[in-house]
């Protein structure tokens, strides 16, 4: 109920009327789990349209995939990421070799989830595109008939940059490609995966770094 009411009261007259979205191929968006969005990242606005984007009815089934040692270093933050963000913690640095990073992961794709990643792992500056982190490739190669959905973000890092507490209006483009699947090879799901959001970054003139 907390989600729903901070999704329908906030997010979702921020994202939609205070920033404004042109979607480019709506309708390539899954519309049931388990699945995989993957996107680029410049800002904590990511997150938040990529949720605004999926039917409204898959909220409560939304997990986002969140740095733990970020969005726990205290209670309250916490607290919020758990109850309305719904994320999955994830270890940053694996001091154990016998820890298993993605076990949550894969049990939220098990249970029909829909999990929103970021392979760059972190925020870049602006409008710019970082090599993706392999962490995806593990966790294909592990469900490998779950759909992964390509989505390039513009216009984000401008209106809520890393660092910047202040938001600036400014209009975004969100461009969703079709969905891959694990091809069997890693070198090739990520060489495939990285042109995936390149090509959708060029559809709209947009490259993947300004």
């Amino acid at each position: 109920m907390l989600q729903r009411l901070f999704f329908l009261l906030i997010v979702r007259p921020l994202v939609l009327i205070v920033i404004g979205l042109n979607i480019r191929h709506r309708e390539r968006i899954p519309l049931t789990g388990p699945a995989i969005v993957v996107s680029n990242h410049n800002s904590h606005l990511d997150t938040l349209v990529l949720m605004t984007l999926l039917p409204w009815r898959l909220l409560p089934r939304l997990r986002p995939v969140a740095a733990k040692d970020y969005f726990f270093r205290n209670r309250l933050l916490a607290w919020f990421a758990v109850h309305i963000m719904h994320i999955i913690p994830l270890e940053r640095e694996i001091l154990d070799r016998h820890q298993d990073p993605f076990a949550a992961c894969s049990e939220a794709l098990q249970n029909g989830d829909i999990l929103i990643l970021f392979p760059e792992g972190s925020r870049g500056d602006p409008e710019q595109l970082s090599t993706f982190k392999t962490g995806i490739a593990h966790l294909a190669k592990r469900n490998p008939d779950v759909p992964i959905t390509p989505i390039f973000l513009h216009g984000l890092g401008k209106a809520l940059p890393k660092g910047e507490a202040i938001l600036v209006p400014f209009f975004c483009d969100v461009f969703i490609g079709d969905a891959v699947r694990w091809s069997g090879d890693r070198g090739s799901f990520m060489t495939s995966l990285e042109q995936e959001i390149k090509t959708l970054a060029e559809e709209g003139y947009c490259p993947a770094w300004e």
